[in-house]
């Protein structure tokens, strides 16, 4: 980057002032094969007097000492910390910085600072010394321009998806981003507007404040930013400067009651490293949302306060600064990777820098910067350690960040803070601690609950609607279209409003519900001569012309992408109109319920199941014989009475009755439809357009009306590809008749084409047209507002209210309840009912006739097969006919009574055989 060749520049220039003469003493291991040294050394670099200063100093030095101390870690060698003070200059720290790799260090903690980091991580690139920073947490450092860069605390990246996951939780979708312009600052609020635009959420200002800004500063951009219309502020500064933002907030009034401010980490560093809790910043900052890295509580932790307090003499320090964790477990980090590194054999050695001797003719003497031969055996160690420190599980992810990031959310209250949740990025929000989370399953009755209750600014637990209108007490300009017609929804008054109407008492019952007062005033749009063009109307508030339009506004795609809108008042929709007559009834108005097909398919079906009935009925019920004529007669009135359900025949069969009863269940649908069709036919009116719906009316060539200014003629022209010569614009209820009433062929038009709402009224006052079709698109009316105008979404649940409360319905009545004739919009369709319409259920019938047909001649092959075996046992039987094998015979046997056929077969030839014998020895004795 160009800032960090700057820096670099000017930090070779600093080299030739340093490094004059002072050449660094080598380590003990320096050419001396792979023995372990006695000493290894290490750099520290952050500005001691600060607030992380002071809260990381005396951690390295306990650090470093319990290093030493403990006989596991770097046994036999001593590991010794060289401290730098960067005096919270980046020019200082980037000098300091290279003061210590001259000392031929192995590795550098720190520095604190995200733009010292950003420039010295060249230099450690060039030398192979791995920079192990405990509190750089710009997003932008994890880039592999840097892999010599270990952050050693959590990334912005996780920070700022926390505090966006609050903002949506708190269903903000707008916030103002104060913060110190500089990589630190810009870094992280770069990774908060990314993770907001995931939540459907923005930064709608960011205000930058100078590194170093006073406090005169500080409040010409509060003044500002308390100008805008979003009070959600992020606070994401220096710990050393942060408090005097809420010092100069609290002096201008905006710690007070509807604003809401989240500050990043720094201000619990700030809190947490003064060992107290620190009156001037629970003052300042009363009821402020703010973050702090989470620390698991372990006897670890309890530990290291205790010796942090007997080092310090701070025994009221009852809490760790997350900066005095990362920095210990920093110490640590580096001794297990040491450890590593010596057990594999690695020596720790330098060598000369050829590309800095290269350098020629110069009288910088730049061989004390020389690299680490084995650093980068070392970073690979560094990468692979895992252990548990003060924070937990030390150990690092593909991506070279800490595994498990989590954060506590921490409210400002009274003389000090409360907990009021967690994120970490396993469970998001919960009010269970994350590394609870970790090891066990989600509790849904846990998890049911994100975040404990809050205070707020000023006092108040009522969450803040997070905004105001920023008009400075101006009224909001409502945009209301002038129409000429149709003026139950929208008309001019001499009222104090100038408006009334539909539309309008439901705006101002609307906005009566929202719980803070809004000033508006209504402002007519139009020439007053023909209804408005509500695009254009919806294109002025996207313009800011207007800040809402109000009226019977249409909810269509291409309004949806300029403005919002917001929950429908009322449901609308296209619908077609056309002319209807009434129906002059004849002497045969019988026969048009149904198709001539029909009525042939319906006498053909009626003579088909007579004779199924016949067949099955005749050989067992005695009402199905006779002669051929009664048979025929019997048949023909049995089908045809059926349709009355007046047949007085029986019938006995098990087969007969379950046809009969299928076919009951035909005629009585075919009676209904029969009935309902005729009933329709000789009252209700007839179209005289020809047009059925709107297939027929799309195919065929004559004139479609539209309203004026309604959306209704893009669509047809753009979605339904009707051609433009063919609508007709018409603007009032007359326009509409009188055109309907020409027609086509006489310069008007064959249907109309107009939204649901705006039919209903035209239908109560003119009663010989009706409705074709039903709605063909779906949607409905709401007020349009500029793009993520909060003040949509409040008014959407305002007018949900009125629909539950039943006040909707109320004002609805009052302006729009239908007078005059019937209004029935029902589809109107005069056309007969045909066999399309039924042949599902002729099928159901004519398979139940089949099925019955084919149990009952499998029964009679089987009478026959036996009846025929037992013939050919009996052959001087008297009147017997021939062999059974003709056809005739075969019919001859299916016209059998059944009974006749049943005591037939159940004579046993034996006995009948016996019979014959004795009898013919009688005859034989009787007189010639």
């Amino acid at each position: 980057m160009g800032m960090a060749s700057a820096q670099v520049s000017a930090i070779l220039l600093y080299v030739c002032i340093i490094a004059g003469g002072s050449v660094a003493d080598i380590q003990n291991s320096t050419n001396g094969g792979i023995s372990r040294p006695t000493e290894v050394r290490i750099g520290a670099l952050f500005t001691f007097d600060s607030v992380i200063g002071r809260a990381v100093k005396p951690a390295i030095e306990l650090a470093v000492a319990d290093v030493n101390a403990d006989p596991g870690v770097l046994s036999g060698t001593k590991l010794t910390v060289l401290m730098q003070d960067t005096n919270c200059s980046g020019f200082v720290g980037t000098i300091e910085a290279l003061q210590l790799l001259a000392k031929d260090v192995i590795a550098v903690l720190g520095p604190q600072s995200s733009a010292i980091a950003h420039v010295i991580s060249h230099a450690v690139n060039e030398l192979h010394v791995p920079l192990i920073s405990f509190a750089a947490s710009d997003p932008t450092l994890s880039s592999l321009e840097y892999p010599y860069f270990v952050r050693a605390t959590l990334s912005d990246y996780y920070q700022m998806a926390a505090v966006a996951t609050i903002i949506s939780h708190y269903r903000w979708r707008e916030v103002i981003a104060i913060y110190v312009d500089d990589d630190y600052g810009r870094g992280g609020i770069t990774a908060l507007g990314d993770a907001l635009a995931k939540r459907m959420c923005k930064i709608t200002y960011k205000a930058k404040l100078p590194p170093g800004s006073g406090r005169t500063a500080i409040q010409d951009i509060l003044m500002q930013v308390n100008q805008m219309e979003s009070r959600v502020y992020i606070v994401h500064v220096n710990p050393d400067s942060g408090l005097n933002v809420f010092s100069a907030a609290k002096s201008l009034g905006m710690m007070s009651s509807g604003y809401v401010w989240i500050a990043t980490d720094w201000l619990s560093a700030v809190i947490d490293s003064s060992g107290h809790v620190n009156s001037d910043a629970t003052e300042h900052t009363q009821g402020v949302i703010m973050l702090r890295q989470h620390v698991a509580d372990s006897g670890i932790q309890h530990s290291l306060l205790r010796k942090l307090n007997g080092l310090t003499r701070k025994v009221n320090s009852s809490s760790l600064s997350s900066y005095t964790v990362h920095a210990y477990d920093s110490v640590w980090l580096v001794a297990h990777a040491v450890e590593q590194f010596l057990t594999a054999g690695n020596a720790v050695s330098f060598s000369a820098n050829q590309n800095l001797q290269a350098i020629k003719g110069s009288s910088l003497q730049l061989d004390s910067l020389r690299i680490f031969n084995k650093g980068d055996k070392l970073l690979e160690k560094v990468w692979q350690t895992n252990f548990t420190g003060v924070s937990g599980q030390v150990q690092f992810t593909f991506d070279r960040n800490f595994i498990h990031p989590a954060y506590d959310i921490l409210n400002v209250a009274g003389t000090g803070f409360r907990t009021i949740g967690y994120w970490s990025n396993f469970s998001v929000l919960s009010v269970a601690a994350p590394e609870n989370l970790h090891s066990a399953p989600l509790n849904s009755s846990t998890n049911s609950i994100q975040l404990h209750g809050v205070i707020w600014p000023g006092q108040t637990a009522e969450k803040p609607r997070g905004w105001v209108f920023p008009y400075h007490g101006k009224p909001l300009r409502i945009g209301v279209p002038l129409r000429t017609s149709y003026n139950e929804f929208v008309m001019q008054d001499n009222g104090p409003d100038g408006v009334k109407g539909f539309s309008v008492d439901v705006f101002k019952s609307a906005i009566s519900l929202l719980p803070y007062p809004v000033a508006y005033s209504f402002v007519l749009f139009g020439n007053g001569l023909k209804n408005p063009s509500y695009s254009d109307l919806v294109q002025k508030v996207s313009e800011n012309y207007f800040d809402a339009a109000i009226g019977d506004i249409a909810i269509v795609t291409n309004r949806t992408r300029l403005v919002d809108f917001t929950q429908p008042y009322t449901e609308s929709g296209l619908i077609i109109v056309a002319p209807a007559r009434e129906v002059e009834s004849n002497a045969w108005a019988f026969l048009k319920p149904f198709t001539f097909q029909m009525w042939c398919v319906l006498v053909m079906l009626f003579l088909f199941v007579g004779a199924v009935v016949w067949i099955l009925e005749h050989r067992t019920n005695t009402e199905f014989r006779g002669t051929p004529r009664q048979q025929i007669m019997t048949v023909c009135w049995f089908s045809f009475s059926t349709m009355f359900f007046a047949h007085r025949e029986n019938t006995s069969s098990a087969l007969g009755r379950f046809v009969l009863l299928v076919w009951l269940f035909v005629v009585l649908i075919v009676n209904s439809s029969y009935t309902a069709s005729l009933t329709s036919l000789l009252t209700v009116q007839e179209l005289t357009s020809g047009i059925k719906g709107l297939d027929s009316l799309i195919s065929s060539s004559s004139p479609i009306g539209y309203q004026v200014g309604s959306f209704a003629r893009n669509y047809l022209v753009e979605e339904l590809n009707i051609a433009d010569s063919r609508l007709v614009p018409l603007n009032s209820p007359s326009d509409y008749a009188r055109a309907l009433e020409l027609g086509s062929g006489n310069g008007g038009v064959s249907a109309i084409i107009d939204e649901l709402p705006y039919v209903e009224i035209f239908l109560s006052k003119y009663c010989k047209f009706k409705t074709v079709g039903q709605v063909f698109t779906k949607g409905g009316w709401g007020f349009a507002f500029p793009r993520d105008s909060p003040l949509a979404e409040d008014l959407s649940t305002a007018i949900l209210t009125l629909s539950e409360n039943g006040n909707l319905q109320r004002i609805h009545d009052e302006w729009l309840s239908v007078k005059g004739c019937d209004t029935d919009i029902s589809d109107i369709s005069l056309n007969s009912l045909s066999l399309s319409s039924f042949w599902g259920l002729f099928v159901v019938c004519g398979l139940a006739c089949a099925i019955a047909l084919l149990i009952f001649f499998w029964r009679i092959f089987c009478q026959y097969s036996r009846y025929n075996n037992q013939i050919e046992l009996e052959p001087e039987i008297v009147n017997r006919p021939a062999r059974l094998t003709s056809i005739k015979s075969l019919i001859s046997f299916v016209d059998k009574r059944e009974e006749e056929v049943k005591n037939a077969l159940k004579k046993k030839p034996n006995g009948s055989q016996q019979t014959r014998i004795g009898s013919t020895e009688e005859q034989s004795t009787l007189p010639l």
